[in-house]
């Protein structure tokens, strides 16, 4: 129990960039939905953050794990070392991207999409090149158990980036308004869909700054060889993340060609795109976990015994069992955003528990993931996400033209149900783990329970309706507490509990 006290611990520190950087960049969708003109504008933010996505899992090639990987080598006796060399690959790998896009960024630009619109392409491209070099920096962080300097980082990134998207998103519109002779000389009222990757490149260049110590403030040594043995290693792993990415992204990317049969393709990718960012919840949740639990595999996987495949276990138990409370809050609630959204945008909302069942099964996947990463054997993970995004190209080609963006939802649907069987069936032959699959049944029966509960039982009046969810809320949690997680265990609660 105390390693899962201190994966808790990290999980809340790294989760409060974490979750409050996804939350607050969550709630951003509300204002650009409501301050851009169009559907379709929105459609394009929702593309070029899309091959954004991809561009940086490619650029960062697996090296944040392949660095946990050979750092924590029992063999390795200098992890600088490891770190510094990958730091030179990433840089140089950046570099060389950037200016590539730089030289052609016209062809590139109509490649996209996008002829006429480069800037939109040399500043995507310059915040992918900043970005990829600065995840080791963080991964870095993440090995020193530094989870405070992190957390610090990346909410300087966060809220500078707010700052400047309400500066140039509602104030500059404002004051343009009222008095244009201000501010004509640097603002274009017609190009907000540009000012949000204004704000992105200014806090990831900051972000750059700020990391310098950790850049800096080391003694570098290359190592050809261990460059070699780490790109080896990490190589399935780009293979996994440019699929996973696929999975994720495809439909944002290639919806506009895949809808060209459709009236408004774009305007239908902008409505997809804002309520899909509302099952973020999830996902901010899954990657707060993730930062946590890389490190703690591979630092548990240093001492030999079953008590780790039993730590392995319970965090399986309790992501799940926080994944599926996660979705039922947000199930429950959803009726307070359609308050901050455009009706137009509303009609979309119907894909949102589908987009969090699935995103919860790819958090459920990742921790199944730790069977193939600590035996070295990371090519079965190229091989899941190869075999769910063939399940994603399929279902998004076919459904696409008919069905719209709920053929995309159902896609991401099957593609993370169809990965997590397969990798649990699979990994539990080559690294065998007991998890505690009947107390996921009885959550996962009680979550669909309260669910139909909540959702079918018609109450007309807002309040009350949400009251009566709150209340299925608490039995979930009452449940919680008298099974799987006493009082007595919670910190904080601990010491008033014992002296009840």
């Amino acid at each position: 129990m105390a390693g899962m006290k201190s994966l808790a611990k990290d999980t809340a520190i790294y989760g409060l960039s974490s979750i409050l950087g996804r939350f607050l960049n969550w709630c951003f969708v509300f204002l650009y939905v409501n301050v851009l003109k169009t559907t379709a504008e929105y459609g394009i933010v929702t593309n070029l953050y899309a091959y954004m996505a991809l561009l940086l899992i490619i650029l960062t090639y697996g090296m944040e794990t392949g660095f946990f990987r050979f750092a924590n080598d029992k063999q390795e006796k200098d992890p600088m070392r490891v770190y510094t060399t990958g730091l030179i690959s990433l840089a140089t790998t950046s570099t060389l991207f950037f200016v590539l896009v730089w030289l052609f960024l016209s062809p590139v630009s109509r490649l996209l999409g996008y002829p006429g619109h480069e800037d939109y392409v040399w500043m995507m491209a310059l915040i992918i090149a900043i970005d990829a070099f600065t995840a080791l920096p963080f991964a870095y962080l993440r090995y020193q158990r530094r989870p405070i300097r992190f957390a610090a980082v990346k909410l300087l990134s966060i809220f500078l980036n707010i700052a400047l998207n309400l500066f140039f998103i509602l104030l500059c519109p404002w004051l343009y308004h009222i008095h244009p002779e201000w501010i004509s000389w640097f603002f274009d009222p017609d190009f907000l869909v540009g000012y949000i990757l204004v704000s992105n490149v200014i806090s990831s260049g900051v972000v750059l700054l700020v990391l310098f110590p950790e850049i800096f403030r080391v003694r570098y040594r290359f190592d050809r060889q261990l460059l070699s043995r780490m790109l080896k290693y990490s190589f399935p792993l780009l293979i996994l993340g440019i699929a996973g990415i696929m999975n994720q992204t495809f439909d944002k990317m290639f919806y506009p060609v895949l809808a060209a049969s459709r009236p408004d393709a774009m305007s239908e990718l902008g409505i997809y795109g804002a309520v899909y960012k509302i099952a973020i919840v999830m996902v901010m949740f899954t990657q707060a976990f993730r930062f946590a639990y890389e490190p703690f595999i591979f630092a548990r996987n240093k001492d030999a015994g079953d008590g780790n495949k039993k730590s392995y276990s319970e965090a399986m138990k309790y992501f799940i069992i926080f994944g599926l409370f996660i979705f039922l809050a947000v199930m429950f609630y959803i009726d307070i955003v359609r308050f901050f959204m455009p009706a137009t945008y509303c009609t979309g909302l119907k894909v949102v528990p589908i987009i969090m069942l699935a995103e919860l099964f790819f958090g459920i996947f990742f921790n199944l993931s730790l069977w193939y990463k600590l035996t070295d054997r990371t090519q079965w993970g190229a091989w899941f996400s190869l075999f769910g995004f063939v399940i994603t190209a399929i279902i998004n080609i076919v459904g696409v033209p008919r069905f719209g963006y709920m053929a995309c939802a159902w896609a991401a649907f099957v593609c993370y149900l169809s990965m997590m069987l397969a990798s649990f069936f699979i990994g539990q032959r080559v690294y065998p783990i007991k998890y505690e699959l009947g107390n996921a049944l009885r959550y996962t029966l009680l979550t669909v329970v309260l669910y139909l509960v909540g959702t079918l039982v018609s109450i007309d009046s807002l309040l009350l309706r949400l009251a009566f969810r709150t209340v299925l809320l608490v039995v979930f949690l009452l449940y919680l507490v008298r099974h799987d997680l006493p009082l007595s265990e919670i910190p904080g609660l601990k010491r008033f509990v014992s002296r009840s």
